[in-house]
């Protein structure tokens, strides 16, 4: 299968602070791909660095074959015409309607005429089962709803590579179910290739062709949902089973509480 994205032996940090170590993942074509771990592994900064919002300071960001270079700004905005990104909670604009929402992307990178543009957008809000919202306000619907729309929107120039931020999160049972759905029923239907950064493993494990999981900045563990599930990797079992200590310690470090308190314990 040939690759969409590469996210080549990159080292990236804050400072003194190394949030991805020497990572290497591979994204191939009309995939839906997972990554998952625990909060401020560095899930949402692989997003910013594929997207080109951060820079590695080692290794390469590989689109389509095509080296990504963010000092060059045309070619950069070329690649992220091809890009699609559903945010965490949808992050709609609350002063435009759900028909704008979804046609702002088509206004703001085609050179089509508004009749074309309200047909494109009346079917990708068909398509999430939202036609008949078009007129309504953000403020009106569900926060389900809303996820939905953000999903009509990133889809709207039928991308690539579409990037989902945690698209699960705060929403109920159903629209939970919902949007899984949708994500893989969407990528199948544009052959795209779409990355999901997630905590939730019922919804992503069902969907989901691989998933790589990344602690303390490098590739914990990695391969198709059959393959972790039935994984005996402690670090695995510990995420898949929701135990509170592990390899994840539950304690961050800190001096022994004798020493803090000057007690005996």
């Amino acid at each position: 299968m040939q690759d969409l994205v590469i996210v080549k032996d990159v080292t990236f940090g804050y400072g003194k602070r190394v949030i991805l170590d020497d990572v290497t993942l591979r994204f191939g074509r009309g995939q839906v791909v997972a990554i998952m771990g625990g909060s401020g592994m560095g899930k949402t900064t692989l997003l910013k660095l594929i997207g080109g919002l951060e820079t590695p300071q080692k290794g390469q960001i590989i689109f389509d074959n095509q080296v990504m270079d963010t000092a060059n700004r045309d070619s950069l905005f070329a690649m992220r015409r091809r890009m699609g990104m559903l945010f965490q909670f949808g992050a709609l604009f609350t002063d435009m309607s759900v028909f704008d929402n979804v046609a702002f992307p088509l206004r703001e990178q085609t050179d089509l005429s508004e009749e074309l543009i309200e047909r494109l957008v009346l079917m990708k809000l068909n398509a999430v089962g939202l036609r008949g919202a078009a007129n309504l306000m953000p403020s009106e619907i569900s926060g389900g709803m809303s996820r939905r729309v953000a999903l009509a929107r990133a889809t709207a120039l039928d991308p690539s590579l579409i990037m989902y931020d945690e698209p699960f999160a705060g929403l109920d049972p159903i629209s939970m179910g919902i949007t899984a759905r949708l994500i893989r029923e969407l990528n199948d239907a544009l052959n795209a290739t779409s990355i999901i950064v997630t905590h939730d493993v019922p919804e992503t494990f069902a969907i989901a062709h691989y998933v790589y999981m990344i602690s303390s900045g490098r590739i914990a563990a990695e391969g198709t949902p059959e393959q972790l599930s039935a994984s005996t990797d402690p670090y695995v079992r510990q995420f898949l089973d929701g135990e509170p200590d592990g390899p994840v310690a539950f304690h961050y470090p800190a001096d022994p509480i004798e020493k803090e308190f000057g007690v005996r314990v």
